[in-house]
């Protein structure tokens, strides 16, 4: 979820704490059908909007910005391995295995931090402490986006939302642990990013973006 040593944007790319995201059948159908979700693209496109251009996302954020330098992390090594073919001889992106159970990496600052469909799997400290720490590594004036599934505010609309993707209700992910988009908007003005709101949402998928101060 983050850029890398090298100065410029970056990116944290995704971190499952759960057993079933290190099996490549399951990694490999949730990659067949990522890109397919329906309004995904709208919301990325939202984000690559507010994602500073100095500075499979990192491929969509290279792709819209070549001169972009990235770091990405993955607690599954299915999910490495498939980062590491797609960035093969492309020295712009260092990967690194991480677990975002645990504190960040030593790292040096970013212009931009990205996560994506990642943070709703940690426990709800967790999350808010990684927050934190993801302040701490943004330069002055730069952006974090959260890409994010979120949680409905009733049962009626966690139901629609998993009809609206074509996924049976019991195929809940059991490592999901969402939440509502006004705690997590709450976290990041308390931690201290400015211009803090949900920029875009659809049913249970969010973008939550805030930014460092000057």
């Amino acid at each position: 979820m983050a850029e890398g040593p090298f100065g410029g944007g970056g990116l944290v790319r995704r971190s499952m704490p759960s057993e079933e995201w290190t099996d490549a059948e399951r990694v490999q159908g949730y990659l067949r059908r990522a890109d397919g979700f329906p309004h995904r693209a709208e919301g990325e496109g939202v984000l690559f909007e507010h994602v500073p251009r100095d500075g499979r996302l990192l491929a969509h954020l290279q792709a819209d910005r070549p001169e972009m330098l990235g770091v990405g992390l993955d607690f599954s090594e299915v999910m490495l391995e498939g980062a590491r073919e797609r960035f093969a001889g492309d020295d712009r992106v260092e990967l690194i295995q991480h677990d975002l159970d645990e504190p960040l990496p030593p790292l040096e600052s970013f212009d931009a931090i990205v996560s994506s469909m990642a943070i709703h799997h940690l426990e709800h400290e967790r999350k808010r402490s990684l927050l934190a720490e993801v302040f701490e590594l943004l330069e002055p004036g730069g952006v974090f986006a959260n890409f994010e599934h979120v949680a409905s505010p009733t049962e009626r609309l966690h139901a629609a939302f998993f009809a609206a993707i074509d996924e049976p209700l019991e195929n809940e992910d059991p490592s999901d642990r969402t939440l509502d988009v006004e705690t997590q908007l709450g976290w990041l003005r308390e931690i201290g990013f400015d211009d803090v709101d949900c920029y875009w949402k659809w049913l249970e998928m969010a973008l939550m973006i805030g930014v460092r101060p000057v």
